[in-house]
């Protein structure tokens, strides 16, 4: 999944970096559970029911219609609040059911996958959930030109033929062209759904989480097209009072046809009566809310993380102050089409400072280096160190030394461009900007301060960036939806779009390794496979890994079994919070 704004404000002062180390330590386990705040009373395990939890965030919802949503918040927080599926991942990133009875039945070489629908849940209008449901929500994702934002690289799993440029004969409910293609695909018997992939997935009863809900249900007679965006028709616990307003957001009250007997505690306790979703606020007042912890502000939380003024404050309130890991790996990709000498590729590798720029960015409490696309929680992690053995620092000599033997006129022109637009985003492109400059490029800065992934993402616009940022966080905790989403040509390259493949990296070489790790039907060899891959991947510098960055943020005193779990993306896990109040 796509991560952008949670790079917005987060600029340690040196006073806090002794303080939050021990903040930190617990969510450093290879469990990837991030232990936050669990020794503070306020997070104390309390299963009492009621009262109103309040939702604090500066960050807009971009989507709620269950095909578009692929921000890794609104996944985690649907996920909890009002849309069921398949299968769904407990807090501590464990797969069990959903709405269907098992994790689901693999055959035909993991080409074939079935589900059994539980009997009994039903959407808020009092109808049941059923198979026919879920074979048009997933029909949905087809309609690319309707159902925008969504994971686009999930199209690919299903068996269904495509068109010479690689987009599925299949355009959606809407139009239906192609849709017998698509009932092959996708059938139904009773209560019971089949997926007929085009190759080998083992790991697919997870896509059909909560992680994508690309793949979940859809009630046909709902259906409002694009206009489907703010419109939440809930199988969960939760539904939607009146309606979302966007910029501003919507209060979520309990839906009176959930059955939590079908439902798993663990994932749902659905402790709230009632949730009141705030968006649009500045950051600092977010900050300035929560530490005032009065009246209202005493029972919300925020996705958001503490501002550089208020970081220190943040951290001396030890009983709610929490210190999680993202999701997330940022990371530089050279554009292909332009930077296409790989001894200039190699340099530009060798050259960044990665300690230059998580100093930019805050500080070791706040960012670690990264050798790898994969975070070392997400199975199919190699730990490979640094691929050219350059030191986090750079190597700036050896750098201006791969440029000569590449030859080219140095200095050599790089064109870099980022999310931009805040103090802290700008200080980091700055760091790489002096890191280069000193191996023998001549870098331009280009900070977008709108707009930024449908931008790097634009086929016209990729002859004037050589080098861009991203981060991006697994789908679920496998390398399988990291590596490909990234770096197969085939689900990403096209006229239009370079999907997730910001650097318009494209090696048939690598897709065929792809196609091997999906088809390998044993899960320890198959992750070793994504490992390599992400070795080989970056050898080739397709991606130069940058650094894995965390969350700094404060709750109200009077909110119950604080978690941010990594089901939930290091958010917080909306499923198990109540309020004392």
């Amino acid at each position: 999944m796509t991560s952008l704004n949670r790079r917005v404000t987060i600029c340690v002062i040196g006073v806090v970096l002794a303080v939050t180390a021990t903040a930190c330590s617990s969510s450093k386990k290879k469990t990837g559970t991030t232990g936050s705040g669990s020794a503070s009373g306020s997070s104390a395990v309390n299963t009492k029911t009621g009262g109103t939890l309040y939702y604090l965030t500066k960050r807009p919802v971009e989507h709620w219609d269950p095909q578009r949503m692929y921000i890794g918040r609104d996944l985690a927080d649907a996920s909890r609040l009002f849309y069921r599926t398949l299968t769904m991942l407990k807090p501590d990133n464990t797969l069990v059911p959903d709405l269907a009875t098992d994790t689901g039945k693999a055959s035909d070489n993991n080409k074939t996958w079935t589900f059994t629908l539980k009997s009994g849940p039903k959407w808020q209008d009092g109808s049941p959930i059923t198979c026919a449901d879920f074979q048009y929500g997933v029909s949905r994702t087809f309609a690319v030109n309707t159902i925008t934002g969504g994971p686009n690289y999930a199209i690919q799993f299903l068996d269904i033929p495509t068109k010479p440029d690689g987009s599925s004969q299949y355009a959606g409910p809407y139009t239906k062209k192609g849709q017998a293609l698509y009932d092959k695909a996708v059938t139904c018997a009773g209560n019971t759904i089949t997926f007929h992939l085009r190759k080998p997935v083992g790991d697919f009863n997870y896509a059909v989480s909560g992680a994508l809900a690309a793949f979940g249900p859809f009630k046909a007679s709902q259906e409002k097209g694009a206009q489907s965006n703010f419109q939440i028709f809930s199988s969960g616990p939760y539904m939607m009072q009146g309606t979302w307003t966007e910029g501003k957001g919507g209060t979520f009250v309990r839906n009176p046809n959930y059955d939590p007997k079908s439902d798993d505690a663990t994932i749902r306790r659905a402790l709230p009566d009632k949730i009141v979703w705030t968006e649009g606020l500045t950051v600092e007042t977010v900050f300035d809310r929560l530490l005032k912890d009065q009246g209202p502000d005493k029972f919300a939380v925020t996705d958001r993380s503490a501002p550089p003024a208020y970081q220190a404050r943040v951290v001396a309130q030890k009983s709610r102050m929490t210190n999680p890991d993202t999701p997330f790996v940022d990371y530089l990709l050279p554009n292909f089409k332009k930077v296409t000498n790989p001894l200039v590729r190699q340099a530009l590798a060798v050259a960044t400072d990665k300690t230059s720029w998580i100093t930019a960015y805050g500080g070791p409490s706040l960012a670690k280096p990264a050798n790898s696309i994969i975070l070392p929680t997400v199975a199919g992690y190699k730990d490979f160190g640094n691929v050219f053995g350059a030191p986090d620092s750079g190597d700036p000599a050896k750098a201006k030394s791969l440029l000569q033997q590449a030859g080219v006129s140095i200095p050599y022109p790089i064109h870099f461009t980022y999310s931009g637009g805040t103090p802290t985003t700008d200080a980091e492109a700055s760091s790489l900007k002096d890191a280069l400059d000193k191996a023998g490029f001549k870098v331009t800065l280009e900070g977008l301060t709108d707009t930024y992934y449908d931008v790097i993402q634009n086929p016209s616009n990729n002859k004037k960036y050589d080098l861009t940022w991203a981060g991006w966080g697994a789908d679920w905790p496998n390398a399988s939806t990291v590596i490909p989403p990234l770096f197969d040509s085939r689900v990403n390259l096209s006229a239009s779009s370079n999907g997730q493949d910001y650097g318009w990296y494209a090696n048939p070489a690598m897709n065929k390794a792809m196609d091997d790790a999906y088809a390998e039907p044993d899960a320890s060899k198959r992750n070793a496979m994504w490992g390599d891959l992400s070795e080989a991947l970056a050898k080739d510098v397709a991606y130069i890994p940058l650094d894995i960055e965390k969350f700094l943020r404060l709750h109200g005193s009077g909110v119950t079994n604080y978690s941010e779990g990594p089901a939930s993306n290091g958010y917080p896990e909306l499923g198990q919070i109540g309020v004392s109040g």
